[in-house]
């Protein structure tokens, strides 16, 4: 078998079983109804991993690398102003949300925390260090709206990055359980009243 093929199932059983376990919870999602998401005997689970564990943290990465890039991109991008990169990335998302005839969002990284952050260290560690690095990319920007004076000169950039970091996934959590776009108005509404001189 060529490695594109074998590259190519992994990637599958990556997908679908991060669907499941999303819908289901890590608990819930069983390796059968991982494979039988993927079509593939369970045989090709233990091929390309070493546990279900090992199997949420191949999945973080194959998920969330993608996102953080593309989020990286946007908020680096030196055509808009610092603060427009942050504004306009939170307001296209919060327009993909109220573009949902039922407003929902299925958080992977938000299931997955929630559930085992404590009893898996290493998933906990994974969780954090992808919410760091996306905490981290958006320092750097609001570094760059301080410094062109769009943001005030003793704000500090870490904690202000952290507490939008947290607060857009506690929208989603509300978004999850309330199935109501306006918590999202709510959070870029206060993003613009945060982020500025």
């Amino acid at each position: 078998m060529n490695s594109r093929v074998r590259l190519d199932k992994r990637d599958l059983i990556l997908a679908k079983g991060a669907e499941v376990m999303t819908r289901r919870g890590y608990h819930g999602a069983g390796v059968q109804e991982i494979v039988q998401a993927a079509g593939v005997p369970k045989g090709s689970f233990y091929h390309y991993f070493s546990s279900k564990e090992d199997f949420a943290l191949q999945a973080l990465r194959q998920l969330y690398e993608p996102r953080l890039q593309r989020y990286e991109q946007a908020l680096g991008n030196a055509a808009l102003s610092p603060r427009a990169r942050i504004l306009g990335y939170y307001q296209e998302l919060v327009e993909h949300f109220a573009r949902q005839e039922r407003p929902e969002h299925h958080c992977f990284i938000g299931s997955l925390s929630f559930e085992m952050a404590e009893l898996s260290p290493a998933i906990g560690a994974e969780v954090d260090a992808i919410l760091q690095r996306s905490a981290d990319s958006l320092q750097r920007c609001l570094l760059q709206a301080q410094a062109l004076g769009e943001l005030r000169a003793d704000e500090d950039c870490g904690n202000l990055a952290s507490f939008i970091a947290s607060a857009w996934q506690g929208a989603l959590t509300r978004l999850k359980v309330a199935s109501n776009a306006r918590v999202l108005d709510d959070f870029l509404q206060r993003l613009q009243r945060l982020i500025q001189p």
